[in-house]
């Protein structure tokens, strides 16, 4: 329930209510977790990680990686007959089968790594253009979506990619691949923030419907035997998900950070099965892409970076990936 997405299983809407996310209790929770952030990147300054070199290794294939994620996760929510998400359902309209085309286009492109950066484009305009349709809440869900374009616009396709063999683009560079992960981590975090409000804290109503068809997900009570209310657990719930938002965003600690979000993560997959594999798929994506990076200590900093676009360091060590 922590990460779950209620607009995925749930069909009707409540109207929004602000009241619950500025309650007292709200905002100490919000608190906490903005302290517990910075906790974290504070000590990061004296550790941030240990070097795993077979991880590291792995660098040079995490565009493809992204790839494979962002092809499979497009073509399975479209066999679904939904747009981005299993919150936007397509129907047999005309507007409709162009946004379906659309996708499958960008699938084409990310699986056959063939103008990656062109299908990248199609993707992040895939997303003011389904707000004509869908509107701009459910859209703004999938901001994890947009990172993984951006990763791949300012990295390319890297290996394993038509556009890679023919010759059209270099590999990336360390600046590349810190910029692009920049990107992956913001657009990430900013999307499980966004969710914790749209489903949790700013609409408390649809997720106490959801729990009304699953009240063992007050797991609180269910399993730790807390005795909680369900809106005690909603309020938690949602500021767990801000606080791991807010963690990916910082790029501290971060093979710790996966680990730890990979565990809510990876839970609800025994409870929703498909729908929740192929709509997280970019999410675990961009986790493999930080788990990764932060095993090398050369990308580790890259990271941690609250702003990628200075100077690289003079002398700093090439990551092992680079070295072959």
């Amino acid at each position: 329930m922590v990460l779950a997405h209620e607009t995925w299983f749930v069909g009707a809407r409540p109207p929004e209510d602000w009241g619950f996310a500025t309650s007292g209790a709200s905002l100490a929770l919000l608190a906490g977790a903005v302290a517990i952030t910075l906790l974290v990147r504070l000590v990061s300054y004296w550790w941030n990680g240990v070097d795993v070199p077979f991880l590291a290794r792995l660098a040079p294939w995490m565009p493809f990686a992204l790839r494979l994620h962002l092809a499979v996760s497009l073509i399975g929510l479209l066999s679904m007959g939904v747009y981005l998400s299993p919150a936007m359902d397509l129907d047999g309209s005309i507007p409709s089968i162009l946004l379906g085309a659309s996708m499958v286009v960008v699938a084409i492109s990310m699986a056959s790594g063939w103008h990656v950066r062109a299908g990248a484009w199609l993707l992040i305009a895939l997303g003011p253009i389904g707000m004509l349709k869908f509107g701009a809440v459910p859209v703004l869900a999938r901001l994890d979506l947009l990172g993984l374009a951006v990763f791949l616009l300012v990295t390319g396709p890297g290996r394993w990619s038509a556009d890679h063999e023919l010759g059209r683009v270099p590999a990336p560079g360390v600046p590349e691949l810190g910029r692009g992960v920049w990107a992956l981590k913001l657009a990430a975090g900013y999307a499980l923030i966004v969710v914790a409000f749209q489903e949790k804290l700013a609409n408390p109503r649809l997720a106490l419907d959801f729990l009304q068809t699953k009240p063992d997900f007050n797991i609180a009570d269910s399993l730790f035997g807390l005795d909680w209310t369900d809106t005690r657990f909603i309020r938690v719930a949602g500021a767990i998900e801000v606080l791991f938002g807010l963690l990916l965003i910082s790029g501290a600690l971060p093979q710790a950070i996966v680990l730890i979000a990979g565990i809510p993560f990876n839970a609800t997959l025994w409870f929703f099965g498909t729908d929740e594999l192929l709509g997280h798929l970019p999410v675990y994506g961009a986790m493999l892409v930080l788990l990764v990076y932060g095993s090398d200590p050369a990308l580790r900093p890259a990271v941690s970076a609250l702003w990628p676009f200075g100077r690289p360091r003079v002398g700093a060590p090439e990551p092992v990936s680079l070295r072959g």
